[in-house]
């Protein structure tokens, strides 16, 4: 069964899709930034910006019932590659000992230039 979970945003519905989707014992959370709840763009770095990430990660796992530990790839989308060992160190700091399957690539632009990285994951829950 299918259930889709959506944090309210308005982007969610300006573009038509979920903060995370569950089927069964799968999870896939959305490609996340660093913007809060009003549209505004948090964290002048790309550490900052991947904590603030990884804790609407771990909100859209809580709300389908997961949590971080159950995290098993992570796809970072980071607009300048030579910081790519601020990204890591927020990565490890988070999934230490989680260790999950990771990617990090560069690209060319994010939806806003504030934006510094963007991160999306997939868990699943093995009971």
């Amino acid at each position: 069964m299918r259930q889709n979970y959506s944090s309210g945003t308005a982007w969610e519905n300006m573009i038509g899709y979920s903060r995370c989707v569950r089927v069964g014992n799968f999870i896939k959370v959305s490609g996340t930034t660093a913007v809060n709840d009003q549209g505004q763009i948090m964290g002048d770095s790309v550490y900052e910006q991947c904590h603030l990430i990884y804790k609407k990660i771990e909100h859209a796992l809580t709300m389908a019932g997961s949590s971080m530990d159950h995290v098993v790839m992570t796809r970072i989308y980071i607009r300048d590659i030579q910081k790519w060992e601020e990204a890591g160190k927020a990565h490890s700091e988070v999934f230490d000992e989680i260790r999950p399957a990771a990617t990090m690539v560069e690209v060319s632009g994010l939806i806003h230039p504030d934006m510094l990285v963007e991160i999306e994951v997939e868990a699943f829950m093995h009971y």
